[in-house]
């Protein structure tokens, strides 16, 4: 799928640029693209060390392994083929986790690191599973709680309601995930994209299974080959760790009530505070506390269990470098192609060839280039939302919609590059159709409900 789509941006700019005599326009978009490639993800490169060495400390306290196990229904009909057990489960709930919270930081590092476990039960490398399609379509349809970056933009353009959004943008995300998660699922099935049963299993996942099994009925032998540990096994909690924990998350509670209730400690609230509910400051006071919890709480947690926190966040880290350096071919790739469809003028010719369609429908037609370009880069779709609030004004019911498609939809292509470009995946399968989907979904869904709401 892919494949179509890069050839199709590359010879659309070429014949658009001509055409407009706009090759000058192509040719910056494309080096523009390669520089902003090699800039994020050298960008990410701290980031991803950071959080794969908080994960390693996570795993060999056995801190995922508990999440997963208690999500286990959820996540077991949602992935089938991964076992219960394996460590990719709880990497993606961290992911989805944080991509709730709109902890967009936490998110890729942890939904790489994801995308990597997933790659190790694929037994056709290469060639997306039915797991890693599942997950994407997730992650471009991400339910997000608050939408904090388009908040802002409404608030620094002088909203009287930034906040306005949020129940928009809850609603809109629900629609996408919605649509998302049952598109994967039926799509998986279509002879197109069907991959035949025999290619799930793999004999790390057998092997899983059986030591699942085993451990079920008590019969499980150490010795035996097919007995996969997760992790070697830690320590008890000791007394001391577990006064220190307690400690650690009664500070953080007390953080979190005086976040959401200054008065209570006679704390003077600002008047945009003061205009929040009690669900907004809980969710801004959740998105700032969340990583300063997480990174104190783990490694206390794994020093606790006697784990050497140094040494094993060390190794953890060192496994980022090699994750950047496999993305920066696939994210150049994307990125120069979506820089040279931008500078040749192809959103402006698409929005002006639907315009006739969409405005019978009482589409927004200042909407439009937003939406075209949203599954594109997320950037630009900034740039753009941008213009529309200080245009028509902040509170303005076009420029409420627009933050709203913001907040509720990703930018797919990026995302699909990223993530497949981790593992080496060439063939995405429906990820990408289902992604796609989930944004119309996304956009759709913002219009209709800020219609009826704002």
């Amino acid at each position: 799928m892919l494949n179509y789509i890069w050839l199709a941006l590359v010879l659309l700019a070429v014949a658009i640029g001509g055409w407009n005599d706009r090759f000058k326009d192509v040719t910056e978009g494309a080096l523009d693209g390669a520089k902003t490639a090699v800039t994020i993800a050298l960008g990410l490169i701290g980031i991803m060390a950071l959080w794969l060495g908080v994960m390693r400390l996570a795993e060999k306290a056995g801190i995922v392994q508990r999440i997963a196990r208690g999500l286990r229904p959820i996540m077991r009909r949602l992935f089938p083929d991964v076992p219960p057990e394996h460590p990719a489960m709880g990497s993606m709930v961290m992911n989805m986790s944080a991509n709730m919270l709109g902890l967009g930081n936490a998110a890729t590092p942890l939904g790489l690191r994801a995308m990597r476990d997933l790659e190790s039960l694929n037994p056709r490398p290469g060639v997306a599973t039915n797991a890693m399609c599942t997950f994407l379509a997730i992650n471009t349809s991400s339910v997000q709680l608050v939408p904090a970056t388009a908040i802002a933009i409404l608030a620094a353009s002088g909203s009287t309601r930034p906040t306005a959004i949020v129940g928009t943008a809850l609603l809109s995300t629900l629609c996408a995930a919605s649509v998302a998660i049952i598109s994967v699922k039926l799509l998986e099935k279509l002879p197109i994209f069907r991959i035949s049963p025999s290619d799930h299993r793999t004999k790390i996942a057998q092997d899983f299974e059986k030591a699942e099994i085993k451990e079920e009925a008590g019969t499980s032998d150490p010795g035996d080959s097919s007995n996969i540990p997760l992790q070697e096994p830690a320590k008890r909690l000791s007394t001391f760790g577990f006064i220190a924990l307690s400690a650690l998350i009664v500070l953080f509670i007390a953080l979190f009530i005086r976040m959401v209730a200054p008065t209570w400690f006679g704390i003077p609230v600002s008047p945009d505070v003061a205009a929040q509910n009690v669900f907004v400051r809980s969710v801004n006071a959740l998105s700032i506390l969340a990583i300063p919890f997480l990174l104190s709480f783990f490694p206390l947690y794994a020093a606790a269990r006697g784990i050497k926190v140094y040494d094993e966040f060390v190794e953890g880290a060192k496994e980022g470098f090699g994750v950047i350096l496999k993305i920066i071919p696939f994210l150049v790739t994307m990125l120069v192609a979506i820089g040279m469809f931008k500078g040749a003028g192809g959103i402006d010719l698409l929005s002006h060839l639907l315009s006739p369609i969409l405005t019978p429908l009482q589409f927004p037609t200042d909407l439009l280039p937003l939406a075209l370009m949203r599954p594109l880069s997320g950037s630009a779709t900034l740039a753009l939302l941008t213009d529309i609030v200080h245009r028509l004004g902040p509170d303005n019911i076009v420029s409420l919609t627009a933050a709203t498609i913001y907040g509720s939809t990703e930018t797919t292509f990026y995302v699909a590059a990223v993530y497949f470009g981790a593992v080496g995946i060439k063939q995405t399968r429906h990820a990408i159709p289902v992604g796609l989907l989930a944004d119309l979904t996304g956009v759709i869904a913002s219009v209709i409900i800020c219609r009826a709401v704002l």
